[in-house]
């Protein structure tokens, strides 16, 4: 075999092999290239095939292409790695076999099918294909089992992971059941909340108030040990849990014998609010209707895996759709934060799934301009996939209810840490918004937006929203672990949005320490729960 290099290095012309023990020729202009630059040559283009079927399989199976892998490969790499047109150099064949359908002849049983790189070039030698076409076909069947296996891997990791994040933890329902005995039986875990001489400081707007709605006590405790940590003026801290019925007791349990002086701490259940009632908050009969409709047509975890034709990324987030948290009302509850705590002008939300490393103070000198919800923009960071969000990633643009009422490219903002002018809230049909909102995505099918209590919100505070910057409130940290811990750091707000809840066994181990420095492992009933931290 002679292998005849350009004087540019573009062109490379593979002739006939006359013999196997022939020296191999390199020629370059008028220079002889070395035997071991040529062997270091054929190593190099072996290592980039194997990162060129790597690639092509991932764009392919994500479906971020629209090109086949080796179709890629010409189209888009080939030119700035080769410098030219590949349509030149590589047979038209080729392309005509990667993109048509597998015919009857081609299509084989699977240990008939190379398993790898290796084996490929193995059974090249071994039947000693020298024609484009058998060469495509082969390489095409081996693309396409290897293709098959990868979407079977990633859609069975996006089923586990649902399935872990979906349910309660065993750890976290024995500290449930723990604390609910120890409100049954011990009266220090009944304490009124606050004491009664504190009482007045629920409703005094001197005080800096934030707001909680969380079912999981063991992460309410975080936040509320890590925003008292951190605090400069713990003393003016006034943190208001809200809770459904079952977890109330063990909640203020608690809270009661764990308090976190000298902050005030309320824990208050959603049957206290009288108002609460199905047939005054439009939300709860449009979540009863959103489960019927979620379970008519979504059919379940395993129906939507078993969809051959969806890409792996679209199966991910119908799974993610059935998570029970967004039927739930402990997400939807801050949308009435003006008529929960009507005597207060300015609160700060916080989702239950965040850890505060900075004192918050400084978020009541910000000037809100006449807006209500002051919140980090998603879609200028240098994150490309949490921080890229545009309204166009949460809303059905085409439907004509949301293109003709929205700009797809305008940038989404973030729930999780978001600062609320309540007074200026009350002046405006925000909360009226929201329920019509929700009622025409009901009246829809669902097809405005799928899931969560984002979309919604992204239409109501349309307008009203108040941008500040994005050290206050960093995101992503359950969905992906290349986050680096000294950035995660240097943020105020750390928040564990995504399915890998800092909670879970599924969490990314170097950034659930930033979580679990808050739970004290000395306590009782963390150890006896087995919670590990």
């Amino acid at each position: 075999m002679q292998l005849h290099i350009s004087p540019s290095f573009r062109h490379v012309k593979v002739l006939p092999r006359k013999g196997v023990t022939e020296f191999i020729k390199v020629k370059v202009g008028s220079r002889m290239l070395s035997y071991r630059m040529v062997i270091y040559s054929l190593l190099f283009l072996t290592f980039l095939l194997r990162f060129i079927f790597v690639l092509g399989a991932v764009n392919t199976i994500d479906g971020q292409t629209k090109c086949s892998s080796l179709g890629c490969l010409g189209k888009r790499l080939g030119p700035r790695i080769l410098g030219q047109n590949l349509h030149s150099q590589i047979p038209e064949v080729i392309y005509q076999v990667l993109e048509e359908p597998p015919s009857l002849d081609e299509i084989k049983r699977e240990d008939e099918i190379p398993q790898s790189i290796d084996e490929f070039v193995a059974e090249m030698k071994k039947d000693g294909v020298s024609d484009a076409k058998t060469f495509a076909v082969k390489l095409k069947a081996m693309v396409t089992l290897l293709e098959q296996r990868t979407r079977t891997a990633k859609i069975q990791e996006y089923l586990y992971r649902h399935v872990a994040s979906s349910g309660i933890p065993k750890q976290l329902h024995c500290l449930s059941l723990q604390l609910a005995n120890e409100h049954a039986m011990n009266a220090n875990a009944r304490l009124q909340l606050p004491s009664p001489e504190l009482v007045p400081a629920l409703v005094d707007n001197s005080f800096f108030h934030f707001v909680l709605a969380s079912d999981n006590i063991l992460a309410a405790s975080v936040v509320a040990n890590s925003l008292i940590h951190n605090s400069l003026y713990p003393e003016k801290v006034v943190l208001h849990i809200i809770t459904d019925r079952k977890t109330y007791s063990p909640m203020q349990a608690w809270f009661s014998l764990h308090p976190v002086t000298p902050a005030i701490i309320e824990v208050r259940g959603l049957h206290h609010f009288d108002w609460l009632t199905k047939g005054k908050i439009p939300v709860l009969e449009a979540m009863e209707k959103d489960q019927k409709v979620r379970s008519r047509f979504r059919g379940g975890s395993f129906a939507i895996v078993a969809i051959k034709t969806e890409k792996p990324y679209v199966i991910a987030s119908k799974l993610q759709a059935l998570s029970p948290k967004y039927n739930s009302l402990m997400n939807h509850i801050r949308i009435y934060l003006p008529e929960l705590f009507p005597s207060l002008v300015k609160v700060v939300f916080l989702d239950d799934d965040i850890v505060v490393q900075t004192d918050l103070s400084a978020l009541w000198d910000i000037d809100m301009n006449g807006k209500v919800n002051g919140a980090v923009e998603t879609c200028g960071g240098g994150d490309s996939f949490v921080m890229s969000k545009r309204l166009k990633s949460y809303l059905n643009f085409s439907h004509p209810l949301i293109s003709q009422n929205f700009d797809p490219d305008e940038c989404a903002w973030a729930y999780g840490m978001n600062i609320f002018d309540l007074e200026t809230w009350r002046r405006t049909d925000i909360s009226k918004t929201y329920d019509y909102w929700l009622e025409q995505n009901l009246k829809s099918d669902l097809s405005l937006w799928q899931l969560g209590t984002l979309p919604p919100g992204l239409i109501a505070f349309h307008g009203h929203v108040k941008i500040i910057d994005a050290f206050w409130h960093m995101l992503g940290l359950g969905y992906q672990d290349n986050t680096s811990i000294a950035d995660a750091k240097s943020a105020g707000v750390i928040h564990f949005n995504g399915r890998a809840k800092p909670w879970l066994d599924i969490a990314f181990p170097q950034l659930r320490k930033l979580w679990t420095k808050y739970v004290n492992s000395t306590d009782k009933l963390i150890q006896s729960c087995h919670i590990r931290t």
